[in-house]
């Protein structure tokens, strides 16, 4: 994947649309689980976003408000679905903090991982 590629995947995941109605925001705000493979897509964009960006002394506006969306937004929708009585995937949660990781990765141009659980 390269820089390109990884970009519009980050920005397609917030947008749905018809070219995309399987948006990882879209499938939340509906209560429906990622499509498999999505995260892992998601994940691998964001590496090759910051490989590409790390020593950049600045982002484009529409990368940041992406990330913000995956890392924020994402969040929220989890904690409202969960309210809402939604049943996530097991691992979604921690999903999601990977992605708010490597997001924050990216502004601060050093990798940052979860620390090993002890389940």
């Amino acid at each position: 994947m390269n820089y390109e590629t990884a970009y519009k995947l980050l920005v397609g995941q917030t947008i749905g649309s018809e070219e995309n109605p399987d948006a990882l925001l879209t499938r939340m705000k509906y209560g429906k689980p990622p499509v498999p493979g999505q995260i892992t897509s998601i994940l691998l964009a964001l590496k090759v976003v910051f490989e590409a960006v790390k020593d950049s002394p600045s982002l484009d506006k529409e990368l940041v408000y992406a990330l913000y969306q995956l890392t924020v937004k994402a969040q929220q929708l989890f904690i409202a679905g969960r309210k809402a009585g939604i049943d996530w995937p097991p691992l979604l949660k921690e999903d999601l903090l990977r992605i708010a990781l490597a997001s924050e990765s990216i502004f601060s141009g050093v990798w940052q991982t979860l620390p090993p659980s002890n389940v």
